[in-house]
């Protein structure tokens, strides 16, 4: 098999685990791409391209996510992941918990970990590598690899929100949600939200901001219901789909680009918490970004036309 082959078929596996890492679909990109590089500059053969590559993409996503750390205590707002629409890497028989290691949920934890405990975490905990890997990956000796990881462990135990078991249940209740809100009825959606249902948005301070939340059932219910119809009306649309490998939706302008993205925590049989991504720079690996201040302003404008 060639060196180009190797790297393409575990490219998939780079990307899972840089995204992991660094939260970022742009940065996990760039990261994978930089160790294409190294693994095209390499003369050696290693016993294991998985291996190898894997801790050549753990290094560099390491380093990134260092820099990229300062850069987020200044971030204006709350901070969440770039959106993943689908996760490339596949695995059968984890694919649920594979799916719920990229929630928002789960990397808004992982983001409060050391670097180094997001690694060894993410190698461990979600691939399974063994500790003579990730030792290896991370450059620290295998007994320090095991207490970072269980420093990590207990960490994302703790904090770590239990999703619903039945994954058909959560989708079924996210349609209903959807549903619910396309018809801005309510009292349909109050029943779908817990009672103590937060609803954050990131906007980076380059889109409009929700403070720092929108707090209960009834207060979520309501700004929910009074958006739907100025916006369906100004020719937006929201299409339903996974997010973070949790129940989610897109949301389009009347041109079809993307305004922001919808992530449901549900919990319990309800909806606990909305993580809603409208910061442009956030947006664009989706699809043509859209004006999100534009659409606010025809949106209100809709919404005094029809009162």
């Amino acid at each position: 098999m060639t060196r180009t082959r190797e790297f393409e078929e575990l490219r998939p596996l780079l990307f899972s685990i840089a995204y992991r890492i660094l939260g970022s679909v742009s940065e996990a990109e760039d990261a994978v791409q930089e160790t294409w590089l190294r693994w095209d500059a390499s003369e050696t053969t290693p016993d294991s391209a998985k291996a190898f590559l894997s801790a050549v993409v753990t290094r560099v996503s390491i380093n990134v996510l260092k820099s990229a750390r300062v850069r987020r205590e200044a971030y204006v707002g709350p901070w969440f992941p770039e959106p993943l629409l689908e996760d490339p890497y596949r695995e059968p028989e984890r694919s649920a918990e594979l799916a719920d290691s990229i929630s928002m949920a789960a990397l808004v934890l992982l983001e409060r970990l050391s670097p180094l405990e997001r690694a060894v975490f993410v190698l461990r905990e979600v691939f399974g590598f063994d500790y003579g890997e990730v030792a290896a990956a991370v450059g620290r000796s295998e007994p320090a690899c095991r207490q970072l990881a269980v420093r990590a462990r207990r960490h994302m135990d703790a904090g770590r929100p239990r999703f619903e078991a039945d994954r058909e249940e959560r989708n079924e209740l996210a349609g209903k949600f959807f549903d619910a809100f396309r018809d801005g009825h309510v009292d349909a959606l109050r029943e779908l939200l817990a009672a103590d249902v937060n609803m954050m948005s990131d906007s980076g301070g380059k889109a409009p901001q929700w403070g720092t939340g929108i707090f209960g059932a009834e207060n979520v219910a309501r700004l929910l219901a009074a958006l739907v119809a100025p916006f369906a009306r100004i020719g937006g649309t929201v299409e339903q789909h996974p997010v973070n490998g949790q129940p989610g939706a897109i949301f389009r302008d009347h041109d079809g680009r993307v305004l922001n993205t919808f992530a449901l925590d549900i919990v319990d049989g309800q909806i606990q918490t909305i993580r809603t991504v409208i910061n442009p720079d956030k947006l664009g690996h989706v699809g043509p970004v859209a004006d999100a201040f534009a659409v606010l302003r025809e949106t209100q404008r809709a919404r005094r036309d029809m009162s």
